[in-house]
């Protein structure tokens, strides 16, 4: 079950596909066909149908050259203790025995 925010987010993703197709005046069977995919899948990506492979659009992301976007989608946080180095041990001096007498 996709969420009403989920499906309006897909909505808009699928339209901004759509508007970059439209921007380099590229049809839906020749879009489609760089895809690898059929002009009805195309149709379900531009609409935002939750069923769409993640796939195709990793595939669509790359035709219009902007496939390092993904990167971030769930990039690695950096933590805040991974900058800080520890220091090395340092080296504990032996003690002296007292002698015997």
């Amino acid at each position: 079950m996709v969420s009403d925010n989920h499906h309006e987010a897909l909505v808009q993703l699928g339209a901004r596909l759509r508007a970059q197709r439209l921007m380099r005046n590229e049809p839906q069977a020749r879009f489609a066909a760089r895809l690898g995919v059929s002009v009805p899948t195309l149709r379900r990506l531009e609409q935002g149908d939750a069923s769409a492979q993640i796939g195709h659009w990793l595939a669509a992301l790359e035709l219009l050259g902007r496939l390092h976007e993904a990167e971030a989608w769930l990039a690695p946080q950096a933590s805040l203790f991974a900058a800080v180095e520890p220091a090395p041990p340092q080296r504990q001096r032996a003690r002296r025995r007292k002698a015997a007498t």
